[in-house]
């Protein structure tokens, strides 16, 4: 066989009895244009891959059969779930695909797009108040939770988030690269830098796990800052090595460097954690670096952030990325 199709099938080829199944197994491609000499390697794993676009189709779909394990939801009822976007979108699909009418609370100031696929996957949204960001719609969810006629799977509590990297993720980067020096991550709800972490530190003590966050007060670009008064309970930030803070317009910046340098059409969090990932480059003498673009760039595409000039982008503060 062409060894060209040989590597095609590793690691996105494969046949599935349906869309959830397939999710996970997305591409670890190297960046070498950002690396800062031979002995350091770059490599990005490309969440777009997942069928709705992001990273939460793992752990959506992780939510859910933890749920349905433990005998928590059956068919019809009504899942609740507080999101910016993502994970709304993730569960939005799964949940059609399952048969469980979706509620999700999310702020009102996220893009159009993500609006336009909640409702086109069929769940109903509730808008939290835009300015809370992500903890306005964790705290309006949390009272509506109060109805029992709702099931929250809670991604920000749930131990079924980072058991979705633990057992995928980063059992994907270990069966493609022989060592991992550093591994990066947006700090959103903790799961994808706990469960990769865990997970990496366990083949190697020494590897570190490093959280992209945002500057205290900022809307994000699908990053959280600890010091805005909401730390997810799956987070032990005795876990994490460093956190490293970077600027909404920084992460613009690195989104179009991505896209530029590397034709990587990352979403606007891609770009936060790519700045810290290439930081972290510059600190070591050799390894590979691996980190995590959560979600490409579609749905951000009525923002301007790719074409516009930066000074006619207005206040990209007032935008929820994620």
């Amino acid at each position: 066989m062409n060894p060209y199709y040989d590597l095609l099938n590793k690691p996105c080829g494969g046949t599935f009895k349906d869309v959830v199944e397939s999710i996970g197994h997305t591409p670890l491609v190297e960046l070498s244009t950002l690396s800062p000499s031979e002995d350091v390697r770059i490599f990005a794993k490309l969440e777009s891959a997942n069928p709705t676009g992001s990273v939460k189709d793992r752990v959506a779909r992780s939510l859910i059969e933890s749920a349905e394990a433990e005998g928590a939801i059956e068919p019809g009822m009504t899942i609740l779930e507080p999101t910016s976007g993502n994970t709304g979108i993730a569960l939005a699909m799964i949940c059609r695909r399952k048969g469980y009418p979706l509620k999700v609370v999310m702020p009102d100031n996220v893009t159009a797009e993500r609006t336009e696929l909640l409702k086109m996957y069929g769940a109903e949204i509730v808008y939290s108040e835009g300015a809370k960001g992500s903890n306005g719609a964790v705290e309006l969810a949390l009272e509506l939770a109060t109805d029992p006629s709702y099931y929250m799977p809670y991604q920000y509590g749930n131990e079924a988030n980072p058991l979705a990297h633990y057992n995928g993720t980063a059992v994907e980067i270990l069966e493609e690269l022989d060592s991992v020096a550093a591994f990066v991550a947006g700090l959103g709800t903790g799961g994808t830098l706990m469960g990769n972490g865990r997970r990496l530190k366990e083949a190697d003590p020494d590897t570190l796990i490093v959280a992209s966050e945002p500057m205290q007060g900022e809307l994000v670009q699908g990053l959280r800052s600890l010091d805005d008064g909401f730390i997810p309970p799956i987070i032990d930030l005795s876990l994490l090595d460093r956190k490293i803070m970077v600027s909404n317009m920084d992460s613009i910046l690195w989104t179009r460097r991505l896209l530029d340098q590397e034709g990587i059409f990352s979403g606007v969090s891609g770009g936060a954690v790519a700045a810290v990932a290439s930081r972290i480059a510059g600190e070591i003498e050799s390894g590979n670096i691996v980190f995590l673009i959560p979600d490409g760039g579609w749905k951000y595409l009525s923002s301007g952030i790719y074409t516009e000039p930066l000074d006619q982008l207005g206040d990209v503060d007032a935008t929820n990325w994620w």
